[in-house]
């Protein structure tokens, strides 16, 4: 008895619907605001019409009743055209959203769920910190308590989604205590946009990404009511890990669009440019990186979708979803690298797709945890 991976009918209208969307709405504009450094608010207002943001969030909350599954596949279709527009989605579904459906009170959620799910808003995820990187516990931003209120002072960095003219809100992770062996409890802290003494830098000059939004965060004394708090107090820890955990499965998603975009634009190079009479895809050597490319862009599929899989139904998906983010982030670097090869002279032109693909690679092996943390979670998964 062999697997079924074929996708059941409404997941696969749902990716020929984002699939049109992607190279009808997206590609044609997306060069401009790319170039621009310029955030594509109306691709982003199409997306949420298109419910794209309320894609793993049940229907009384504003969402579309999917799961992880459906969100990585648009994720994935929208990044095999533009990793930019699909940043913004998965940033504001698994990072700005998410937490306040995991975490959050029915108060909460039913006060910014909906503008969420709609795309009328977007959330960010406070967490990184200039000296924290890769050491999420290593957190020193603080909040105590004054009253009924959290006073918040420190600094975040790299934080998606977090300046633009429709951000709502930044859910924050703080220092609110310490523990009894002295080590910090840290806490999950709502902060709407526009609170005084929350501050938020100009936008970062990237190497790619640069149709999306992120920014340096800054909080000075920022009181925001102790209703705020998300999830339990001291939790915040154990609630961003499960959180970077599902995200990335997505990023693995996006990543697998990324290299598989490479093999579209490559495989249509290859045959269109002709070089000593013929054309460069009736080399063999040509055809053995597009081979090799095609490889890794499936392998990388049934990877994310079997973690995606395991978490649509409660089982463990941990090392899955490390595996999933690994590889996929890899693959995507090198195929994005031998898609610029096979361009030529013209991959290293920004009008041409694959030199945005290549910009954009990189980030994804350091994003959502590196690839030597994802590294280090599998080993400790299987024992270490």
């Amino acid at each position: 008895m062999s697997l079924d991976h074929r996708l059941p009918e409404e997941l696969e209208e749902l990716r020929r619907t984002v699939e049109a969307f992607a190279h009808d709405v997206v590609a044609p504009k997306i060069g401009e605001y790319y170039e621009q450094h310029a955030f594509p608010y109306e691709i982003v207002q199409e997306m949420g019409r298109m419910g794209l943001f309320g894609l793993p969030f049940p229907e009384e909350y504003g969402g579309m009743g999917g799961d992880y599954l459906a969100l990585g596949i648009a994720l994935e279709e929208l990044a095999r055209v533009d990793s930019s527009v699909a940043i913004t989605l998965e940033a504001g579904v698994s990072l700005g959203a998410m937490p306040l459906y995991r975490f959050g009170t029915e108060e909460q959620k039913r006060e910014w769920l909906p503008k969420l799910c709609s795309g009328e808003m977007l959330g960010a995820f406070g967490l990184t910190e200039p000296d924290g990187g890769s050491d999420a516990g290593a957190t020193r931003t603080t909040a105590v308590r004054d009253g009924g209120d959290w006073v918040i002072n420190g600094s975040k960095c790299f934080i998606t989604n977090s300046g633009t003219d429709i951000t709502g809100l930044v859910t924050v992770t703080a220092v609110t205590g310490r523990k009894a062996d002295g080590s910090p409890e840290i806490s999950s802290i709502i902060v709407p946009s526009g609170t005084p003494g929350f501050t938020v830098a100009a936008p970062y000059s990237k190497v790619g990404w640069n149709a999306s939004d992120t920014r340096e965060l800054s909080f000075s004394d920022v009181r925001v009511p102790a209703g705020n708090l998300l999830g339990e107090e001291g939790r915040g820890y154990a609630q961003f890990l499960r959180i970077l955990d599902e995200g990335r499965i997505a990023i693995a998603a996006l990543a697998t669009g990324l290299a598989q975009g490479c093999v579209d634009e490559s495989v249509t190079y290859a045959k269109e440019r002709h070089a000593f009479g013929k054309p460069i895809g009736a080399n063999q050597a040509i055809q053995f990186k597009l081979a090799d490319m095609e490889m890794r862009a499936h392998t990388a599929r049934l990877a994310w979708r079997d973690a995606a899989s395991r978490l649509v139904h409660g089982e463990p998906f941990k090392k899955e979803a490390a595996l999933a983010k690994l590889y996929s982030s890899e693959i995507a670097v090198d195929n994005a690298r031998e898609a610029t090869q096979i361009h030529g002279g013209y991959g290293f032109m920004n009008e041409y797709p694959v030199a945005r693909m290549w910009r954009d690679a990189k980030i994804l092996e350091i994003g959502e945890g590196t690839s030597e943390v994802q590294r280090m979670l599998i080993a400790r998964e299987l024992g270490f």
